[in-house]
């Protein structure tokens, strides 16, 4: 592999960041103008375009194809440039191929369309729907995307795909074929998690808990002219009970068991049931099993073989009298009012109840009986668990966030939804024959809809199938839509992926899935599982209405200093935002800037070339600086940035800023001996920490290396160029005194209440003077000490 990547001077200087001014010292860097300049150098100059005939190893990179939602939030700034941080780091050291692209297919796509456009899917046509939303993604996706490239992700946005187009929707539904064809597909009519205001079935995965407010009533059933008092918070399903368990344990009703109960309203019988499903301990210890209340409903009734009672429509209202046609929530309230009217409610409490919504509307889901399509999976949990800790977690922990939600898994795989906009399921139906045709790999990608099939059996007219991919059945195989895109040439697993710990349940895993399925291999040897970003300790929401506009903060404080706040938190952690953060990333772009305008402006006669002798100050400082380089690569191969910015970081301030310039500053000023040690030390150290740092903060790093390093260096870009080697590590002893003498001298003069500049006569031991004998001249001159003599330690001022 070539030690670097260069292009031809006459290509570069037609692409080259200009720096506005040749008066170095005077220049002030703009953000704005800077990272705008920097931007459009990197567009046109293809900085970050895999090179596929580039030999040696590859970096792939698994990048998250963000949901197009109109703008970018400030998590999808936290967490994409955190890992870019790593991206940017495996450049300067390989060949990287990270590709960009936008997931745009499905439910929230629909979603989108029908909020900025004022429609409803379900009242147009498919066909109409469908090319609204096409139009909608033409016209947002660019901006959406540049979002992206403004916080600096480092995509070579040139392989792009998007989980909508052709190429996407050709493998979707070839990976639907090939596991259907393995017997690892099934369409069944089931109990199925429903949104109703989605009105579409969900997996699993796309569930979470919230906390509302509810009552638990304490209803009077009847049984033999007595009252049975069952406690529950959904009344509104009085008319799906088919039947009540007790606890065969429970000595209070074993006299019940093999009787029937009338249901309140409704009148109608139902048989009480031993099963030790029902807690003693809860409500009244009498349980109501509905036709669905909940997952137990589901699996009591199965366990019994009861018959299911079907009282609310896939549009959320009730289709049983008197309550036909009302919503839900309605229902239930009208319910109650009824029960208190016929005195049938003995209790009542307010209470919060903790219930499943859908994660993309906040709706109550129901479980309601559809037709829908599953991928078999439940026989699969310890090999997807198996090959999960194949996988190197970062941080290790969330493998066992991973492990268990595989464990957790209770239904199949559900990738059917019931909308009109997404990959189409790939398959028609003999009504005939009851023969399920799907499509041969040369039709794809097909839209059944738009194309007749007839039965191979029986030769009659086949019906399409309406229903369109899961989104996540198509994200699934983002690695290989990728791989696809460039020629197979890259394939998994994949160097890494990254993502937020909230979809480890559904990306993650049916990415996992999906490649041992098909190729029984892993998708990426290492996971990056970034954390939330919150605001004064609570998770940022737009109904909590605590959002931060990341396009605000770019145009305050530029993408360095956001991506400065990003890397303050390790993997996995969450990030509390404070501005406070952004103001000490400005600072520190500053101050980068000003330690440049000050090493340049005293290296106009530096002829680049390393002394012959270094002086024994300059040599032990670079032998910190290696210290620093080590630590940092261990870091960041480390997938630690975090580390490697808050070293880069100290030592950029104290030990170069505070200490080093202040201590040669004498040197190079006066044309003092030792001169070209400290010139050649100020360049190589100031190049070091710009690499060091050019992973965090990738345009002030870029603009510096292309106004005062590219003429001697040569490489087109700070980010093109190889990552610092690990030079010779020694021992610093005679600096460390130096310092601790130094720090001692600042700290007499700040307690005296005496400037800095302020003249000494300082007195060392015998034994330091000895040790520092090859560094008196330069603690003399950054201590402003007429005279050090040989001493017990004292500090005199004159």
């Amino acid at each position: 592999m070539d030690d670097k990547k260069n292009i031809s001077g006459n290509d570069v200087n037609k692409k080259i960041l200009n720096p506005q001014s040749n008066d170095k010292v005077k220049a002030k860097y703009n953000i704005v103008e800077a990272e705008a300049q920097t931007k459009k150098f990197w567009d046109e100059n293809k900085i970050f375009k895999f090179d596929k005939k580039r030999k040696g190893k590859i970096f792939s990179v698994d990048t998250p194809p963000p949901t197009v939602s109109g703008k970018m939030h400030i998590g999808h700034a936290f967490q994409y440039s955190q890992q870019d941080f790593i991206t940017r780091f495996w450049r300067m050291k390989e060949n990287v191929f990270c590709p960009f692209g936008t997931d745009d297919n499905g439910l929230p796509t629909g979603l989108l369309v029908e909020r900025l456009k004022q429609v409803r899917s379900k009242d147009m046509s498919r066909s109409e729907f469908v090319k609204l939303c096409l139009e909608t993604l033409k016209e947002i996706t660019p901006s959406f995307i540049q979002d992206w490239k403004n916080i600096g992700v480092s995509c070579d946005y040139d392989i792009y795909y998007s989980t909508i187009d052709d190429n996407s929707r050709k493998m979707s539904q070839k990976s639907f074929i090939d596991l259907f064809n393995d017997g690892r597909v099934y369409k069944k009519e089931f109990p199925t998690l429903w949104c109703t205001q989605c009105q579409t079935a969900i997996a699993q995965a796309e569930l979470e808990d919230k906390d509302l407010p509810s009552k638990f009533s304490t209803l009077k059933f009847s049984l033999e002219g007595k009252d049975l008092l069952i406690a529950t918070t959904r009344p509104e399903l009085l008319g799906a009970c088919v039947g009540i368990f007790v606890n065969p344990k429970d000595k209070r009703y074993a006299g019940y068991v093999g009787k029937n109960a009338l249901v309140p309203l409704f009148n109608y019988e139902v048989p009480i049931i031993a099963d030790a499903s029902a807690d003693m301990e809860k409500g009244t210890g009498v349980l109501m099993v509905c036709s669905y209340g909940d997952k137990y409903d589901v699996e009591a009734i199965n366990r019994h073989k009861l018959v299911p009672r079907l009282i609310i429509s896939l549009d959320g209202t009730l289709i049983v009298d008197p309550y036909r046609g009302m919503k839900i929530r309605d229902a239930r309230a009208r319910i109650l009012e009824d029960l208190e009217k016929n005195n049938l409610i003995l209790d009542q409490k307010d209470m919060e109840h903790t219930v499943n919504v859908h994660d993309k509307c906040g709706t109550e889901v129901e479980f309601l009986t559809t037709e829908q399509w599953f991928i078999r999976i439940l026989d699969l949990k310890k090999k997807l668990i198996s090959q999960g800790k194949k996988v190197k977690w970062h941080p290790e922990f969330m493998f066992k966030r991973y492990k268990n939600w595989v464990e957790g898994l209770e239904w199949d795989w559900s990738i059917s939804r019931d909308r009109h906009f997404g990959v189409s399921i790939p398959a028609w139906f003999c009504e005939r024959c009851s023969k399920t045709i799907v499509a041969s790999e040369e039709e794809l990608p097909v839209d059944p809809l738009q194309v007749e099939k007839r039965c191979p059996k029986c030769s009659e007219l086949a019906v399409p199938e309406e229903k369109v991919f899961d989104t996540w059945a198509t994200s699934s195989i983002t690695p290989q839509i990728t791989s696809s895109l460039i020629g197979n040439d890259v394939t998994i697993p994949y160097s890494v992926r990254n993502n937020a710990h909230d979809i480890i349940r559904t990306w993650d895993f049916y990415t996992i899935t999906k490649s041992y399925l098909h190729e029984k291999k892993i998708p990426w040897d290492n996971m990056m599982v970034s954390g939330f970003v919150t605001l004064k300790g609570e998770k940022m929401s737009k109904s909590k209405g605590n959002v931060i506009d990341p396009r605000i903060v770019l145009e305050q404080y530029g993408a360095d200093a956001l991506r400065f706040w990003a890397s303050s938190a390790k993997l996995g952690e969450d990030l509390n935002f404070q501005e406070k953060d952004l103001v000490t990333g400005k600072k520190t772009i500053t101050k980068l800037w000003n330690a440049t305008k000050f090493v340049f402006m005293n290296l106009e006669d530096y002829d680049g070339k390393k002394p012959r002798k270094l002086e024994m100050l300059d040599k032990q400082f670079l032998y910190k600086l290696n210290e620093l380089v080590s630590v940092c690569t261990e870091a960041f191969e480390n997938y630690d940035y975090a580390k490697a910015k808050s070293s880069t970081e100290t030592f950029f301030w104290k030990m170069f800023c505070d200490n080093y310039l202040e201590i040669v500053k004498r040197r190079v000023y006066n044309n003092e001996p030792g001169k070209k040690s400290a010139q050649y030390t100020l360049y190589t150290s100031l190049f070091t920490l710009m690499k060091l740092l050019a992973p965090i903060m990738p345009f002030i790093t870029e603009y510096i290396y292309q106004k005062y390093f590219k003429m001697r260096e040569k490489d087109v870009s700070i980010h093109l160029s190889r990552w610092p080697k690990i030079g010779s590590i020694e021992s610093t002893q005679e600096l460390d005194l130096f310092l601790d003498i130094l720090t001692r001298v600042r700290q007499e003069k700040s307690n005296k209440k005496k400037s800095m500049k302020s003249e000494v006569k300082l007195k060392l031991s015998k034994e330091n003077m000895e040790k520092l004998d090859t560094m008196l001249e330069d603690l003399k001159n950054v201590t402003n000490a007429i005279a050090i003599l040989e001493e017990d330690f004292d500090i005199d001022f004159v």
